[in-house]
């Protein structure tokens, strides 16, 4: 089947309750990548720097990354890993990177907000990569025994997401119920949900 970008819905944006940035409201994350297109290293690497200027609790920057482009053997390991749906489409993806929380020092300080900082390390890499006019999907269905020991990890070196990132595909490339999921009304809580107290 030929990548026809005639079904291809890169625009999904959010229907917000307040106007918000538009690499925020246009955010969204797709299963469908094209097995064809490429991230460059310049990319990939304005993708790190944003991770890498998150904000984290006194500042330890207590985040890790391991990052495999496709074609590469470490990039085929990563693939091995995953388990479930994403087994079926995220070897499509351009490159695939290891979020990895270090929770203390290799002296043995906890690092106890490890995994907080390194979730807004990547959702900071998730707005620069829609920036740059890629797409990410974040994923936790992973064998992580197999990360830990392909890569060598420490005690203190904890995998906890493998972010695909690429250009997005059209739906009809997935198989039918992943195809369903991908074309879905995008959905969150209302603010009235979330928000439990505002004075």
């Amino acid at each position: 089947m030929s990548l026809s970008t005639e079904s291809i819905p890169t625009m999904r944006t959010a229907s917000t309750s307040a106007p918000i940035v538009t690499e925020l409201a246009e955010r969204w994350s797709p299963r469908s990548f094209d097995p064809e297109a490429t991230v460059s290293d310049a990319q990939l690497t304005a993708l790190l720097e944003a991770a890498r200027w998150a904000p984290s609790a006194s500042n330890h920057q207590p985040r890790r990354f391991v990052v495999a482009t496709r074609g590469t053997h470490e990039f085929d390991i990563l693939v091995d890993a995953l388990i479930g749906f994403n087994a079926a489409w995220a070897h499509n993806a351009s490159a695939l990177i290891v979020g990895i929380a270090e929770t203390s020092t290799v002296e043995g300080d906890k690092r106890p907000y490890a995994a907080y900082d390194l979730g807004q390390a990547i959702a900071h890499l998730s707005v620069q990569a829609h920036a740059e006019g890629l797409h990410t999907h974040q994923m936790a269905g992973v064998q992580w025994d197999k990360i830990v020991a392909a890569f060598d990890l420490t005690e203190n070196l904890e995998p906890l997401v493998v972010t695909a990132v690429g250009t997005v595909a059209a739906a009809e490339l997935l198989p039918e119920a992943l195809a369903e999921r991908e074309t879905a009304e995008r959905t969150r809580l209302s603010l009235d949900e979330l928000v439990l107290s505002r004075s």
